[in-house]
């Protein structure tokens, strides 16, 4: 895949930009079994790859420029607005509506924040479109001041991208380097983006975290599926479960599945997900992983976990080693981390491994393994 962007060094987020994506695959294979090579019974599995374009779900731009010639990407080092509203790696539903939405900023008069000066409203747009290209778009302000206007105008935005089904504005007043704030403001009747992924629907709340590839997402869960249904546990715990993914695929393969994580709003988007499908056999709290486990009066026969790119930690790792849990399925997107909670549950041996190539164009993948009781 080639980039003008790249080439031109107006945007270098994307570190392989340019380069063969089988070599790319291959090296992120072969960077996996160096880093799990200690363990002499790790069968791995073939990698799957990604389409090289378009395979981004959600787009986080930063929004820069004016309000009467907005930018929509990244900003240099001096603060100033890069636009990159032709980014080959969003999707192209992205790429369709980011005029739409630089038009909309500019009707409704939506200043864009500068970051030198600290003055100005619109911090970033968070876009994501599901499989049936449906579109949530949340505007991050610095206030309430915009509001009005973002709810005056909302009738042409919908009207001229009617695939909109969840419009926000979330708050985020601090002058600091995150994406989003904790108030969210819901325009639309509908609250949920409903996420698709073969026989099984997460319906994605506008704080909710969703993997960023759906394709290799869904690849992801149904290669779970696969071995937790060859493994048929009586009961399993999914740690850091987010909306649900792992949960939601595995509950016809256990006989109760219990999926535990700390975000409000991914519990209520995993909540109605269940619902909806009617899942008895599921069930979901909010609550920190470890501090859950360590609580627990029983252990689970199957134990999964998706942490983020710090791990799971030395206090987990040291609950399941010490735990009669017999399998752990662990997804990593960070095989450094992987590795090391690995070296604190000795007893815990991989056997099952495959890398999934969430992140074309970058050194980022992820890689799920097959833990077992030796």
């Amino acid at each position: 895949m080639d980039c003008s962007y790249f080439d031109a060094g107006r945007c270098t987020s994307c570190s392989l930009m340019g380069q063969a994506y089988e070599r790319q695959l291959a090296d992120k294979q072969r960077h996996a079994e160096d880093l799990l090579q200690a363990h002499d019974g790790l069968d791995w599995m073939a990698p799957i790859g990604s389409r090289e374009d378009g395979y981004r779900n959600k787009a986080k731009m930063v929004i820069g420029g004016t309000a009467a010639a907005p930018t929509i990407g990244i900003l240099d080092a001096d603060g100033h607005g890069i636009d990159l509203e032709a980014c080959g790696i969003c999707s192209p539903g992205h790429r369709a509506a980011f005029p739409v939405i630089s038009a909309f900023i500019t009707r409704a008069g939506l200043t864009p924040y500068d970051v030198p000066s600290r003055t100005g409203e619109l911090k970033h747009l968070i876009l994501t479109e599901s499989p049936d290209g449906e579109l949530m778009i949340r505007f991050v302000v610095r206030s309430t001041e915009p509001v009005g206007r973002i709810r005056k105008h909302l009738p042409w935005l919908l009207a001229e991208l009617p695939n909109a089904r969840v419009v926000t504005a979330n708050v985020l007043p601090e002058h600091k380097a995150v994406l989003e704030g904790e108030h969210e403001i819901v325009f639309t009747e509908a609250e949920t983006l409903p996420m698709r992924l073969g026989d099984v629907t997460m319906h994605l709340r506008p704080q909710s975290f969703f993997q960023t590839n759906t394709e290799i997402a869904e690849a992801l869960y149904v290669e779970a599926r696969d071995w937790v249904r060859a493994l048929a546990p009586d009961s399993a715990w999914d740690l850091y479960s987010g909306v649900g993914g792992f949960a939601l695929h595995i509950a016809d393969a256990a006989a109760s599945v219990t999926g535990i994580e700390t975000s409000v709003e991914a519990v209520a988007s995993a909540e109605l997900s269940r619902t909806d499908a009617a899942l008895s056999r599921v069930r979901f709290e909010s609550g920190d992983a470890t501090a859950f486990a360590l609580g627990a009066e029983t252990a689970p026969d199957l134990v999964i976990v998706n942490p983020p790119r710090r791990g799971i930690g030395r206090e987990l790792s040291g609950w399941l080693e010490a735990s009669a849990v017999r399998h752990v399925l662990y997804s990593s997107c960070n095989a450094a981390s992987l590795a090391r909670d690995l070296e604190a549950m000795p007893s815990l041996r991989p056997v099952r491994g495959r890398v999934f190539d969430m992140f074309p164009q970058t050194t980022h993948f992820e890689v799920m393994v097959l833990l077992e009781r030796a």
